[in-house]
């Protein structure tokens, strides 16, 4: 009568042509009206079953789309874990620094249980640095996705995000002296320890030449350092020659105002660096020259690919800023008891041992390009980061207390001053030739350990003295 065929999912029927037993056709064909009436009752009947037959063909049908459903909310949960536990291990569990992450949760619990501040110091620096080495990279793996542009800005933002982060919470508490010594050690750091540690291993690496960089580059990044010199400069001169207009009123105005053109002169920096220079990090042969080779070596840098996708460096950005933040406030409230329990000098502490948590990924990729003989990144590494906390840095950090009414201003006291603009100058002169060499680093390097030992004996003048100068 008829026949149904299989799909995959539901039995369709279909009707053949094949004719009804041959007395039923003949009394048709004869037109019997009770035969008609009949055949058609039983026609009726016939399709009524094969209404059902359909009916149950579309149960099993949805059956099996629930079933089928089901498992595909299964396996969709599966793959999610399998994605969680990747990226997990991926950001986590491949690098041995992070081995240092369970002494964040350390020092909380020896803040609840004890009242030594400075084990909660110390274990609170451990935690925070490897957070900052994998902010820096979250930071990388979204650049992949958001393009030179928009890269750039988050290099900006979040390459030095462990110092400000630091900065906010001291200022928040009203510890400027900790906020400006941090940020000046962190310049420091960069453009002395950082940079002399990537001369140096570079040097040795490439011991029988001279590897060479991009000297305009270098001298740009100078300029902005000086001008950063320059903001810090007056606003101390200005207080300690007595020559202020409204005492106590204009040094603040003048370093507010310095600020906010700081900023305006850091952000025509980006503009100027991603958008009109952008073949700045083509390698150079020994004659100073862009390298026929460059360009393939470039490629071979376009052609890494991100290890983890877009969202997974949002998340993990906003989960290692949050953890950060949270291991900071510990971090500061502990700084004044660490001093008295270690006998050692909050400047010290500020400028020497705070700034070495933050920059944990510079100094680290810095090496690394330098060995590899990309000795412009490495540049771009150490001496963009020391330009990022002058001329955004600081200038932040006086805006944002400006807003939350703390009086945080530029007048860094002469000894600060005076080392920074020291160090200017020693870097500007080792830069201007555009080689290095292991040599160079040696010196850069001895010239940290001069800064380290003067902020060891150095010790903020107290009131009664700054009156008596005064």
């Amino acid at each position: 009568m008829f026949s149904c065929s299989f799909s995959r999912r539901k039995w369709i029927p279909s009707c053949n042509s094949t004719p009804f037993p041959s007395s039923r056709n003949l009394i048709w064909q004869m037109g019997s009206l009770d035969e008609r009436s009949v055949r058609g009752r039983e026609d009726k009947s016939h399709l009524h079953g094969m209404d059902n037959v359909t009916q149950k063909s579309d149960f099993i049908c949805v059956a099996d789309e629930g079933s089928f459903s089901g498992v595909s909310r299964v396996s969709s949960v599966k793959m999610l874990s399998n994605g969680v536990c990747r990226s997990i291990k991926t950001v986590v569990f491949s690098n041995k620094l992070n081995l240092l992450m369970p002494f964040g949760p350390v020092a909380i619990l020896v803040h609840i249980l004890t009242s030594n501040q400075g084990l909660v110091f110390f274990f609170s620096l451990l935690g925070i640095t490897p957070l900052a080495e994998r902010l820096g990279y979250a930071t990388e793996q979204l650049a992949f996705y958001t393009g030179a542009t928009v890269g750039g800005l988050l290099n900006a933002t979040f390459g030095n995000a462990t110092e400000l982060i630091i900065s906010i919470h001291a200022l928040r508490g009203g510890m400027i002296r900790v906020v400006q010594q941090s940020l000046l050690g962190s310049i420091l750091s960069n453009m002395l320890l950082v940079l002399g540690c990537a001369f140096f291993c570079g040097g040795f690496v490439f011991i029988k030449k001279e590897q060479v960089f991009n000297k305009s580059t270098a001298v740009v990044n100078s300029g902005l350092l000086l001008m950063a010199v320059m903001g810090l400069l007056f606003p101390a001169v200005l207080h300690y020659t007595h020559s202020e207009v409204h005492f106590g009123k204009s040094e603040l105005a003048l370093s507010r105002f310095s600020s906010c053109i700081m900023l305006i002169a850091y952000g025509a920096y980006l503009y100027y660096q991603l958008k009109t220079q952008v073949h700045q990090y083509v390698p150079l042969n020994e004659e100073g020259s862009p390298s026929p080779s460059g360009e393939s070596q470039n490629a071979d840098d376009n052609d890494e690919e991100p290890e983890i996708s877009k969202w997974e460096a949002i998340i993990w950005l906003a989960v290692m800023t949050a953890w950060i933040s949270f291991l900071s406030e510990y971090l500061v409230d502990a700084i004044d008891g660490a001093s008295k329990a270690w006998h050692i000098p909050i400047a010290f502490i500020s400028v020497i041992l705070l700034p070495i948590v933050g920059n944990a990924a510079e100094h680290a990729s810095a090496i690394m390009f330098a060995m590899k003989d990309k000795l412009d990144i490495s540049l771009g590494v150490a001496i963009g980061s020391s330009t990022q906390i002058a001329m955004f840095g600081i200038p932040f950090c006086v805006v944002f207390g400006w807003i939350i009414g703390c009086p945080m201003d530029l007048n860094f006291h002469l000894f600060e001053t005076a080392v920074l603009f020291i160090t200017v100058i020693v870097v500007a002169f080792l830069l201007q030739e555009g080689t290095s060499n292991y040599f160079k680093g040696l010196m850069l390097i001895l010239c940290y350990l001069i800064v380290a030992a003067s902020f060891f004996v150095h010790v903020d003048p107290t009131k009664d003295d700054a009156s008596l100068e005064n």
